[in-house]
């Protein structure tokens, strides 16, 4: 399979790059910003499997020019992509009062106009059978349990959510199958600069290997879905 990952540089999309470069069976493009930190995602996917397919480009999802990633996946995928991954984000933990416009603004572009645009940008690549898969967050989850300074961020995710649900429907006649794993808490460098001193009792490796998962196998059973992934009830 081809396989598009953005946000790999670190966290559960680090993690899920890895688990998916496990074998030859799938060539991965793995994208975010940091080239630093994709040259270690890479340096560690080639010390575990020698023989792997990935390609780290750095790129922002949210200002970058679409034609040169677009031409990037054309050398490498033929112009064919199986699963999209949109997992990239941030993550800003301020109370209510405090927050400024542009902290509204700067969580929706990176949590959801971003992602808006790499659809948009990929979907005439993807044939029938093809998976989109967004990574949203139990903090936009409708009757979620909800935590203070987290209301940018989670209405950002909760964004996310419902254009998985319209997206679905969109791209019916395409028969590209669309969903959202609303994730719970993973030990990541995000959660711990948000909630310092917080250890959650799923690290990151176990996440990530769940996205890369689903990604190859949860649109045989779901399109369309919101799915919780979190011990906690609500």
């Amino acid at each position: 399979m081809n396989i598009i990952i953005t946000g790999a540089s670190s966290g559960v999309g680090f993690e899920a790059a890895l688990e998916l470069t496990l074998t030859n069976a799938h060539n991965v493009i793995a994208i975010a910003r940091s080239q630093d930190k994709l040259a270690r995602l890479l340096d560690i996917a080639k010390g575990i499997n020698p023989e792997c397919n990935l390609f780290p480009v750095a790129f922002d999802i949210v200002h970058d020019d679409y034609a040169d990633l677009k031409q990037f996946i054309g050398a490498r995928f033929d112009d064919n992509i199986d699963a999209l991954i949109n997992n990239a984000g941030v993550l800003i933990n301020k109370p209510f009062a405090q927050l400024e416009e542009t902290d509204f603004v700067d969580m929706l572009q990176s949590n959801y106009l971003g992602h808006v645009r790499i659809i948009q940008a990929l979907i005439p690549l993807m044939p029938a059978g093809s998976h989109i898969l967004n990574i949203g967050s139990m903090g936009g989850f409708q009757g979620s349990a909800k935590f203070v300074g987290l209301s940018a961020y989670s209405a950002s995710k909760a964004a996310l959510h419902v254009l998985t649900e319209c997206l679905a429907q969109e791209l019916t006649e395409q028969q590209i199958k669309v969903n959202c794993l609303a994730l719970g808490s993973a030990q990541t460098e995000m959660l711990e600069k948000a909630f310092p001193g917080y250890e959650s009792p799923i690290m990151a490796f176990e996440m990530g290997k769940y996205i890369a998962d689903f990604a190859l196998t949860g649109h045989k059973f779901f399109n369309g879905k919101i799915l919780p992934v979190a011990l906690s009830t609500p």
